[in-house]
C-alpha cells in the first residue's frame, strides 16, 4: 500500500491546449480524462464533442485555456467521411441496426452533381440518437425507449463538399460546416437524393477554428514520452482565440485592462479583439461605443505596485 502510495502524483496546474487526435471507438470524456491524467491537470476540457465512432482532433483545453474554449465551440469544422450507400441504419451511423438495403445504382457524375444541392445553409433534423435535449432529457433517451418527439430542423451552414474517392458502396467525401452540423444526418440526406439511402460508416475530424489535424498527436504518442515532451508539445493558450484581431496595450492601460477596468477605444469600433499586456496575451476584449471591456482574462496579469503594496 505505501509504494502505491508513493507512485501518485500530485495534479498540477498547466496551461496550455492540446491537439488530440482522438481514436474511434473512444468517447472524448474518456480521452479527455487519459489526456488529463498524463498531464496531471488539475483543470481539462475538450472543445466539441466527437462520437464515440469519430476519430481526429479534438483540442483539450488546460487550465486557463478553459477559458477561451468557446471561441472553437463556436468555429466551422472539416470532416472526411465515409458514407455507406445502399444501407440505412437506425442511428444514421454504422452503430446502429440495419433498417433497410436498396440497390445502388450511381455514378460518380451522379454524385458531383447532386452534392452542391447540400451547400450553404440548409436545413437539418437532429438525429433521434443525439444528445439534444428535450423537456429536459436527452434524445437518444427517448429513441431508446421507442418514444417519437418532435425534432424541429435547424438550419447550419455547410461550406464545401468534395468527392474525395467513389467505390461502390463507400463514398468519401470532404466537408466543410458550421458548428451544429450532423454529419450523419448530412449522410443520409444525400443517401436519400440519390434514392438508394445511406449512413455514415466513418467519420474524422480534420480541423476546426484554424487548427489542423497534422499538428494533433495520438494518445500512445503521448503515453510514450517523458512529462517535459508533453509539455513541450502543448500549444499556448491564445491559439484559441488566432482569428481575432490583436490589439497590443502597454504601461497602465495593460494593468488597467488586467483589472477589468474599460479603455477608450474608439478607433476600434464595434469588433471582440485578443489583447496583450506588455507582449503577454491577457484576454478576450470587446469593443462597442468607443469603449474596450474585458470579456475575458487571464488570471496570472501584472498588478500595480501600488496595489500589490497595500494587499501585502
Amino acid at each position: 500500500m505505501m509504494a502505491l502510495r508513493q507512485e501518485i502524483r500530485p495534479r498540477r496546474r498547466i496551461d496550455g491546449v492540446l491537439l488530440l487526435d482522438k481514436p474511434s471507438g473512444l468517447s472524448s470524456n474518456a480521452a479527455l480524462q487519459r489526456a488529463k491524467r498524463l498531464y496531471r491537470a488539475e483543470k481539462a476540457g475538450h472543445t466539441g464533442t466527437l462520437d464515440p465512432l469519430a476519430s481526429g482532433l479534438l483540442p483539450i483545453c488546460f487550465g486557463e485555456a478553459t477559458k477561451f474554449a468557446q471561441a472553437l465551440l463556436d468555429a466551422d469544422k472539416a470532416y472526411v467521411a465515409v458514407m455507406h450507400l445502399g444501407v440505412t441504419t437506425e442511428t444514421g451511423d454504422a452503430d446502429g441496426e440495419m433498417l433497410a438495403t436498396h440497390p445502388v445504382a450511381v455514378t460518380r457524375g451522379d454524385i458531383e452533381a447532386m452534392v452542391p444541392r447540400f451547400v450553404g445553409h440548409i436545413a437539418q433534423v437532429p438525429p433521434r440518437h443525439s444528445a439534444l435535449k428535450h423537456q429536459g432529457r436527452k434524445y437518444y433517451e427517448y429513441a431508446r425507449r421507442g418514444i417519437e418527439i418532435p425534432r424541429v430542423a435547424r438550419t447550419v451552414e455547410i461550406g464545401s463538399i468534395d468527392v474525395v474517392s467513389w467505390r461502390t458502396p463507400a463514398l468519401e467525401l470532404a466537408v466543410r460546416c458550421s458548428k451544429g452540423t450532423y454529419i450523419r444526418t448530412l449522410a443520409e440526406d444525400i443517401g436519400a437524393a440519390l434514392g438508394c439511402g445511406a449512413h455514415l460508416a466513418a467519420l474524422r475530424r480534420t480541423a476546426t477554428g484554424g487548427l489542423e489535424l497534422a499538428n494533433a498527436f495520438t494518445l500512445e504518442t503521448l503515453e510514450a514520452a517523458s512529462e517535459a515532451r508533453r509539455d513541450a508539445l502543448l500549444q499556448p493558450v491564445d491559439i484559441l482565440v488566432a482569428a481575432l484581431p490583436r490589439l497590443d496595450l502597454r504601461g497602465v492601460e495593460a494593468m488597467r485592462f488586467g483589472q477589468g477596468q474599460t479603455l477608450d477605444r474608439a478607433e476600434l469600433g464595434d469588433t471582440i479583439v485578443r489583447v496583450y499586456a506588455d507582449g503577454t496575451f491577457a484576454g478576450v476584449g470587446v469593443a462597442s461605443g468607443g469603449v474596450l471591456r474585458a470579456r475575458r482574462l487571464m488570471s496570472a496579469l501584472p498588478r500595480p505596485r501600488a496595489v500589490e503594496a497595500v494587499e501585502s
